[in-house]
C-alpha cells in the first residue's frame, strides 16, 4: 500500500450527516484528518460533528444544497479560510425522488430537476469549486465522487436517479482524464456502491417546497415497497465503503464498485452496445436483492 499519510490532511464531504458521507467522516477522523462536513440537514451534521469532536478530531462544518453552485462555492470558501488547504473531496450527496419503481413517464418534472440537481450538478459544482484551487495550491490530492451501481446498469427503475447517475460517472471520467493528461498529482475515484444501508431511501425527506409536483409526490405501491426494503437486507454498512474508499485513495483507483453483484447487468449492457444488438435489461431490483441475500 502506498505510503500517503492522510493524517494532518483536509478532507471535505458532502451529505456527511449520514450514510455513506457519515462513514468516510468517522474514516477520515479515524486517521486523523481534519473535516469540512456539509450536509443539507443541520441537526444531523450538527451531531456528527460533535460526536467526532467528542473524539479528537477538528470539524468545520457547512450547511449546504449542493445542488446551488454558490453555495458550494461558499463550501470551499470556508474550507480553505479554516484550514488553509484542502487534500480529498468528497462529492457524496445524493438523492433518489419517490415512485422509484413507476415507470419514466410518471416521472415528474420536479423529479428529474431535483435529480439532476443534486446528483449531477453537485459533483460538478464541487469539480468547479474546488478542483481548480487544488491545482493552483499544488501537491497530492484527490477527488471522490459517489456514483451508484445505478450509474452502470439500466432498465427500468428510478430513471431519474439512474440517469443522474450515468450522467456523474461520464464527468467523473472525464475529470480524471484530464488531471491524467497533465500528469497532475490529484487522483479522482468514481465510488459506484450496490446496497447500502443508508437514509437514501428516504431522501424525501429533503426534496425542497419548490419541486413538489402540483399533484403531490407519486409514491410506489406497498407491494414494490415491500420488494425494496427487502433488497435492503443485510446491506452493507457504511464503513465498508469507507474501508474501500481510503484504500481508493491511496491507490490511486478510479473504480470503486462494491459487489459483484451487478457485474452480470453492466456486462450485458455492454455486451449489448458492442454486438449492436437489443438490450435484454436484468431487473435492478433483483440485483439488488442478489447483493443482499449474498451478505446473510
Amino acid at each position: 500500500m502506498s505510503a500517503i499519510d492522510l493524517s494532518g490532511k483536509v478532507a471535505v464531504v458532502t451529505g456527511a450527516a449520514s450514510g455513506i458521507g457519515r462513514g468516510l467522516a468517522e474514516r477520515f477522523a479515524g486517521e486523523g484528518m481534519r473535516l469540512v462536513l456539509a450536509d443539507i440537514e443541520q441537526a444531523p451534521l450538527d451531531k456528527v460533528a460533535e460526536a467526532l469532536r467528542a473524539g479528537g478530531a477538528d470539524v468545520v462544518t457547512s450547511l449546504t444544497d449542493v445542488a446551488d453552485a454558490a453555495a458550494v462555492g461558499e463550501l470551499a470558501d470556508t474550507a480553505w479560510r479554516s484550514f488553509g488547504a484542502v487534500h480529498v473531496v468528497c462529492n457524496n450527496a445524493g438523492v433518489v425522488p419517490g415512485a422509484r419503481l413507476r415507470p419514466i413517464w410518471e416521472t415528474t418534472p420536479q423529479d428529474w430537476q431535483w435529480s439532476l440537481g443534486v446528483n449531477l450538478m453537485g459533483v460538478v459544482h464541487g469539480i468547479q469549486s474546488f478542483v481548480p484551487r487544488m491545482r493552483a495550491q499544488g501537491g497530492w490530492g484527490h477527488v471522490v465522487n459517489t456514483i451508484s451501481v445505478a450509474g452502470l446498469v439500466s432498465g427500468t427503475h428510478s430513471p431519474a436517479y439512474g440517469a443522474s447517475k450515468h450522467a456523474a460517472l461520464r464527468a467523473t471520467e472525464a475529470l480524471y482524464a484530464n488531471l491524467r493528461a497533465e500528469a497532475s498529482p490529484i487522483g479522482v475515484t468514481a465510488l459506484c456502491p450496490g446496497v447500502v444501508a443508508t437514509a437514501i431511501g428516504d431522501s424525501e425527506r429533503n426534496r425542497p417546497a419548490g419541486m413538489t409536483p402540483p399533484g403531490g409526490v407519486l409514491a410506489d405501491s406497498a407491494e414494490n415497497l415491500s420488494r425494496y426494503r427487502s433488497a435492503k437486507r443485510h446491506a452493507m454498512e457504511p464503513a465498508e465503503v469507507a474501508d474501500m474508499v481510503v484504500r481508493a485513495i491511496r491507490l490511486r483507483i478510479f473504480y470503486v464498485v462494491t459487489t459483484r453483484a451487478f457485474d452480470r447487468g453492466v456486462r450485458e449492457r455492454m455486451e449489448s452496445i458492442l454486438d449492436r444488438r437489443n438490450p435484454d435489461f436484468t431487473e435492478i431490483l433483483a440485483m439488488s436483492k442478489e447483493d443482499a441475500d449474498g451478505r446473510s
